[in-house]
């Protein structure tokens, strides 16, 4: 049974998958814009950025609500809202490293890489949202989640150059070694989030068939 052919059965479920789709888009508009905020620079954008975690955190308490009152099977329910969560957790994690931004300032010698690094994670959201569509009509995810593993191989690799780079970078003082590594740690900890919530795509399409 594919997954249309469950949805066909209630306006629950639409209004579920319809909030769903809206979360993860939303999801990669707010790592564009922490690209962009890096890139430039731009204070603003990093405060915009906490915006867009409050309007998340009401989509994923509409979805989780929905479920819970009786959209699908029981059965796809746990793993639904184990779904949801986690893509609600990347926008805690782009909200916490947006902070550091703003505590902080990236030093010249990091920046390009960073920048690379929230691009690749722009792509692996796109990604995760076109795995979604793709539950949705019952194809196999297969390729779509091994295109998610290969960005996250990317930003793994560019991770632990980055690592050696900030141990030559001279930090004044205690917190400012903490802000900074904080904030390595919540770019490249985004597409390891992601690569998570495709995982639950994996398992609740193949519960459909």
């Amino acid at each position: 049974m594919i997954f249309e052919k469950i949805l066909s059965l209630s306006k629950k479920e639409h209004k579920v998958t319809d909030n769903m789709r809206k979360h993860i888009k939303l999801l990669c508009n707010a790592c564009s814009l922490f690209g962009t905020a890096i890139e430039k620079n731009d204070r603003s954008l990093m405060r915009d950025l906490i915006d867009i975690e409050r309007e998340s955190d009401s989509i994923r308490r509409e979805i989780i609500s929905k479920i819970h009152d009786g959209a699908f099977l029981p059965y796809l329910r746990p793993d639904l809202c184990r779904f949801v969560e986690i893509v609600d957790h990347v926008f805690d994690v782009l909200e916490d490293t947006a902070h550091y931004c703003l505590d902080g300032k990236i030093p010249e010698q990091i920046k390009s890489e960073c920048i690379r690094i929230a691009y690749l994670n722009s792509k692996i959201c796109e990604m995760l949202l076109i795995t979604f569509e793709a539950m949705l009509k019952g194809d196999d995810l297969r390729e779509k989640t091994l295109a998610i593993r290969i960005y996250e191989k990317k930003i793994d690799d560019i991770k632990f150059s980055l690592i050696k780079d900030i141990h030559k970078i001279p930090i004044s003082n205690f917190w400012e070694g903490k802000i900074l590594s904080d904030f390595i740690s919540g770019i490249t900890t985004i597409s390891d989030i992601i690569e998570d919530a495709s995982d639950y795509l994996q398992i609740i399409n193949v519960s459909m068939k």
